[in-house]
């Protein structure tokens, strides 16, 4: 979580804030794909990654 928070006043101090989609879909979609691992969606989930 500590992380999350410097990259956020990171980016903040430094005006990049056209970061903020790109690191969001990222953590988005790398909570999807650790979360359907072991689920029966994991094939369907690969095929849009």
């Amino acid at each position: 979580m500590a992380f999350l928070i410097e990259l956020s006043r990171f980016l903040s101090n430094r005006k990049k804030y056209w970061l903020m989609p790109v690191v969001i879909m990222m953590v988005v979609l790398g909570g999807l794909v650790v979360l359907s691992q072991g689920s029966v969606v994991a094939p369907f989930i690969y095929t849009l990654l």
